[in-house]
C-alpha cells in the first residue's frame, strides 16, 4: 500500500526491545495503516542503514543501544533535547532531511506528571548515576525549573562533567555524600543499573529522606526495584520506570503516523504482562 507508513527501532541486539509492541498496539488501536519493526544493525553498518532509510520508504524510527551517540554525531539536524543529552533516540524526516531528537527527558517528566502530579515543586533532587540516562533526567529537571540538582556518582569526575555541562544549580558528589544529601531532598531518582534483575542492590537508602519525598527509578525490570520497595515500606510516594518507556514513545509515533497516542492502562497492562512472561 503506497500510503502505508513505516517506522522501526534499530539496535544491536534489538530483539529485547518492547517498542514494536507499544507502537503496534497504537497502530491497531487507532486503525492506522502502518508498520513498526525491529531491525538489528551492527555498529559498522549504521551509517549505511541511515543512508538507506528514505529509499526504503521509512518515515523514521527509534535508535537504541549501541547507536545513540553515533547517530547523534551523524546528523546535521538535532532538537534541543538531543543537543543537551548528547544522544539521539528518535529519527524523522523534515524538508527531506533526516533529523534526530531525544524523547527520554519527555518520557521521564510525563511519567511523573501521570503518577506524581506537582512533582516539579518537590525539590531539591538527588540523581543517582552520571551516564546517558542521568543526562536525560537532568535535562528534564532543568526544563521543569528545579534549582537544586545533586548528582551522586562513584566517579565524581563524571558527575562534575554533567554539572559543568548543565550549569547553575547542578552539583557533583561522591557516593559517600549520599546520606547527607538526602536529608532535605524532595525527589530521589535512580538512573544506575543497581536494582535490575541480576544486579540487585540498593543504590541509596531512602530512610534518610523527608516524609514528603518522591522516589523514582528508571529501571523497570523488575517493576518494583529494591529502592522502590524500601521507599514504599517507609510510606514514601514511589513511581516505577515503566511509564518513562511508554511516554518516551509518544512524540515519535505522532511524527511518523500523524496522531498523538495515549498511554492508557490497557497499554501498560499489556507491557507488564510481557515483562512477566519474559522474566
Amino acid at each position: 500500500m503506497a500510503d502505508r507508513k513505516k517506522a522501526f527501532v534499530v539496535g544491536h541486539p534489538v530483539a529485547h526491545s518492547r517498542s514494536p509492541k507499544i507502537h503496534g498496539h497504537w497502530l491497531n488501536s487507532y486503525g492506522i495503516a502502518g508498520s513498526y519493526e525491529a531491525i538489528d544493525v551492527a555498529p559498522g553498518d549504521i551509517s549505511a542503514f541511515l543512508s538507506s532509510l528514505a529509499g526504503n520508504g521509512f518515515s523514521g524510527g527509534n535508535v537504541t543501544i549501541p547507536h545513540k551517540e553515533v547517530v547523534f554525531a551523524a546528523l546535521g539536524r538535532r532538537d534541543e533535547a538531543a543537543e543537551q543529552i548528547g544522544a539521539v533516540n528518535t529519527l524523522w524526516f523534515e524538508d527531506g532531511f533526516l533529523c534526530g531528537g531525544n524523547t527520554d527527558a519527555h518520557g521521564f517528566a510525563a511519567n511523573l506528571d501521570e503518577h506524581a502530579p506537582g512533582w516539579a515543586g518537590n525539590g531539591p533532587a538527588v540523581v543517582l548515576g552520571a551516564g546517558g540516562a542521568a543526562r536525560a533526567v537532568i535535562h528534564a529537571l532543568k526544563e521543569r525549573g528545579l534549582k537544586d540538582i545533586r548528582i551522586v556518582n562513584r566517579t565524581v569526575a563524571r558527575a562534575r562533567e554533567l554539572g559543568d555541562q548543565f550549569g547553575a544549580g547542578v552539583s557533583a558528589h561522591g557516593a559517600d555524600a549520599t546520606a547527607a544529601l538526602l536529608g532535605d531532598a524532595g525527589l530521589l531518582i535512580n538512573t544506575t543499573a543497581l536494582g535490575m534483575h541480576g544486579n540487585e542492590g540498593l543504590p541509596a537508602d531512602p530512610a534518610g529522606l523527608p516524609a514528603h519525598a518522591i522516589v523514582t527509578d528508571i529501571v523497570y525490570v523488575p517493576l518494583e526495584t529494591p529502592l522502590l520497595a524500601a521507599a514504599r515500606q517507609r510510606g514514601l510516594k514511589t513511581v516505577d520506570g515503566l511509564g518513562m518507556l511508554l511516554h518516551q514513545a509518544v512524540p515519535g509515533f505522532e511524527r511518523w503516523f500523524g496522531r498523538r497516542p495515549e498511554v492508557t492502562p490497557e497499554l501498560r497492562a499489556m507491557i507488564v504482562a510481557d515483562l512477566e512472561t519474559s522474566h
